[in-house]
């Protein structure tokens, strides 16, 4: 999953919680459907380098017609168009087994992997391994070792930026902020942030509060991006645009019916 690198400016598409089924409680997934073929056919249109998906791609884990729905409409994804999925609560469940784990990878791949693109290197974590690995400790470990190599190899990389991408956020506003269901706990938030830091890591992206939220811990920024599926605040159906010139990194939360013309940065 390595792609050329070049110090070009470009943008990239941060969605979340396509959630398959949550607008209607699992009976049917008919506006979730035309949320994400909107969302697909303006990444046509406007021509991202890449897009990630930071999970809960589906609503009930495990459930094939809701699989099926959402990897119909990203097969529409032009194929010169990168599309990453993050794996979220509701796709391995809000206490994943070895068992949910496996389903998960046979529908949509590995739960952790890196990529390149330009000059950032992204990196892929199953968050809901961290929020709690009760029922598979192991798995839990092996990602965390896992991601231990792998930022040291992007330090190494030459990578102008490493950027992290996972379900849950570590905080919503405040890198203090009491536990809830909405964040990482803090002894193993103040663990990860401590070790992005370490290595550099200046963006981590996440979805799950269907809304959007921001927080930074020292040079760390914590974006909370909103859902393409059903809302829970204020903050419309959408997706964040990314844009990336050298170590600079903007980013904007869209709706899907208020998107731009055309991009800062056109894909190559």
């Amino acid at each position: 999953m390595i792609a050329g690198c070049s110090s070009k400016p470009y943008t990239f598409f941060q969605m979340a919680d396509t959630q398959f089924g949550f607008f209607n409680a699992n009976k049917e997934f008919s506006r979730e459907t035309v949320n994400m073929e909107r969302a697909i056919a303006e990444s046509n249109r406007l021509k991202p380098a890449f897009v990630v998906i930071c999970g809960d791609l589906v609503n009930k884990p495990g459930d094939l017609a809701q699989i099926a729905e959402y990897k119909r409409i990203a097969a529409k994804l032009d194929p010169s168009i990168k599309l990453y999925s993050v794996s979220g609560n509701h796709d391995v469940e809000n206490v994943p087994t070895p068992a949910s784990l496996e389903l998960y990878k046979k529908h949509f791949g590995e739960d952790r992997y890196t990529f390149r693109s330009g000059n950032m290197l992204g990196i892929i974590i199953n968050s809901s391994l961290i929020k709690d690995p009760s029922l598979a400790p192991a798995e839990a470990e092996a990602q965390e070792a896992w991601l231990r190599i792998n930022l040291e190899k992007a330090k190494n990389s030459g990578a102008k930026n490493i950027m992290v991408f996972m379900h849950h956020s570590l905080f919503l506003k405040d890198p203090n902020e009491a536990d809830e269901y909405f964040n990482i706990n803090i002894e193993r938030r103040k663990m990860y942030l401590e070790l992005f830091k370490q290595y550099g890591v200046k963006q981590v992206f996440a979805g799950h509060y269907h809304r959007n939220s921001y927080g930074r811990s020292g040079d760390l920024e914590m974006i909370t991006t909103g859902p393409v599926g059903r809302p829970l605040g204020a903050d419309s159906s959408g997706f964040r645009i990314v844009n990336v010139k050298g170590k600079i990194v903007e980013h904007q939360y869209y709706a899907l019916d208020s998107l731009p013309e055309k991009l800062r940065f056109h894909k190559k």
